[in-house]
């Protein structure tokens, strides 16, 4: 614990191999009094994640697509009372380095778990997730289950026995145009704000579901050429999210596991989860699109502490 700051010190503290890490956060005081960027190779993957407070119980957070750590900017000090807050760039994505060894969601869980295992947070961790990052949050409870105390879920239709993406796939045109190879990425590359700027457009709610400050964040790391490989990636492994999901529920999970979902999407998310967790609950937010962190902030967080109460 540092001394002059109270937030934690780094375990085993690496130089960042991505250059402008900090771009969003260097001159936000309020924020560094409270957390700091970590840095954590895991199979030449070398991880980034924001971690802060001093709580008893971990709390971790997983973003999705197009997205980073930064999704939950907002909300993580208010998550802090009692907790140790940790929001993950996922494995090829937002300021972690390397090629995963795959962009499937069971190996992507394989790297989160073994950095939270190296940050000594082996058990009881209670995890937030949204989009792509509930694919990841579903394999590590799946493969790594005293590590999971309990899944709080947002907005992504888990794929397994009872769904399949070419269910859903018709849904949104970048279900498609992410597949394409190299397509999605000669066309995009050296457009990216255009291109995340179309994905981010306001949804019925009014509320754009990025600030400017959050979409330049993003075209940050998106102008990444790894990330924004790997990003497409995530979509073009999702047959491979239906063979092991539908392994994963053989076992079921019994954690508790909720989810919350758009108007839309709930009439395939919620029993597609409970084909993972038979004892899930879910519920759909009217008004709110997909990114529900940035349209339903107090929501989100209120569903939290509710799900997960403050020690």
């Amino acid at each position: 614990m540092s001394a002059s700051t109270g937030v934690p010190t780094a375990v085993e503290s690496e130089e960042p191999r991505s250059p402008g890490f900090d771009a969003a956060t260097k001159n936000d005081a309020e924020f560094n009094k409270d957390f700091r960027h970590g840095f954590t190779t895991v199979h030449d993957v070398q991880m980034h994640y924001v971690i802060g407070g001093d709580g008893p119980q971990v709390m971790v957070l997983l973003h999705g697509w197009p997205h980073s750590w930064y999704v939950y900017r907002d909300i993580m000090a208010s998550l802090l009372p009692g907790r140790t807050v940790i929001a993950i760039d996922l494995p090829g994505l937002g300021d972690s380095t390397g090629t995963p060894s795959s962009m499937a969601r069971k190996a992507l869980a394989t790297y989160v778990h073994r950095l939270l295992d190296h940050l000594g947070y082996r058990e009881n961790v209670q995890v937030v997730a949204h989009d792509f990052g509930v694919g990841v949050a579903y394999a590590l409870a799946a493969q790594f289950r005293d590590q999971v105390a309990g899944l709080f879920l947002m907005d992504f239709p888990l794929v397994g026995k009872n769904l399949k993406f070419a269910d859903f796939a018709p849904f949104s045109w970048h279900f498609s145009f992410n597949l394409q190879h190299p397509l999605a990425e000669d066309l995009v590359a050296g457009q990216v704000e255009t291109f995340l700027s179309a994905l981010f457009s306001p949804s019925d709610s009014g509320v754009r579901p990025a600030s400017e400050d959050e979409l330049a964040e993003y075209v940050r790391v998106f102008s990444r050429p790894q990330v924004l490989h790997a990003g497409f990636e995530l979509y073009r492994d999702w047959h491979q999210d239906e063979t092991d999901n539908a392994e994963f529920q053989e076992s079921p999970l019994t954690i508790p596991v909720r989810m919350l979902t758009t108007v839309a999407f709930a009439p395939i998310t919620l029993p597609a989860l409970q084909a993972a967790a038979p004892d899930a609950i879910g519920s759909a937010v009217p008004g709110a699109g997909h990114h529900l962190v940035r349209e339903a902030p107090d929501l989100v967080l209120t569903e939290i502490n509710t799900f997960y109460p403050a020690p």
